[in-house]
């Protein structure tokens, strides 16, 4: 039952994903520090890299080289479904111009999603919040 719950509520974030646009559209390389993805300003491109050591999260924003830009990024993870996201891991950037953060690597079965906010770090009601799918 469990695990029908999960695939419908994975198809319907996948819709919505299909939905959102460029902020949502992201591949990882082969490395943990290179993301490709649209380039939209202060929209955070986020994506993960899986294998069998665990999951790293990657998100990177784009913004104007004199602007004070901010950058988080979370492995949040799900024991049970229904029960609370849990940040098991994040990072912070704060720099001039585009920035990037990478999570440290989270080892677990449990559901996982990758969540950033990226936008100026001096106003944060110009920052924006994006998550991946369940996976």
């Amino acid at each position: 039952m469990r695990a029908r719950i999960a695939a419908v509520m994975m198809t319907v974030a996948g819709i919505a994903g299909l939905t959102a646009g460029p902020a949502m559209a992201a591949t990882a390389t082969s490395e943990a520090d290179t993301v490709a993805c649209a380039t939209v300003l202060n929209r955070p491109c986020i994506s993960h890299q899986a294998d069998g050591a665990g999951v790293v999260g990657i998100a990177q924003v784009t913004a104007d080289p004199a602007q004070l830009t901010v950058v988080k990024v979370e492995v949040r993870t799900q024991a049970a479904w229904g029960s609370p996201w849990e940040t098991a891991a994040s990072a912070t950037t704060v720099r001039l111009g585009s920035a990037k953060a990478v999570t440290p690597r989270v080892t677990t079965t449990d559901l996982r999603i990758i969540c950033a906010t990226a936008g100026p770090a001096l106003d944060a009601t110009k920052q924006v919040t994006t998550c991946t799918s369940p996976f």
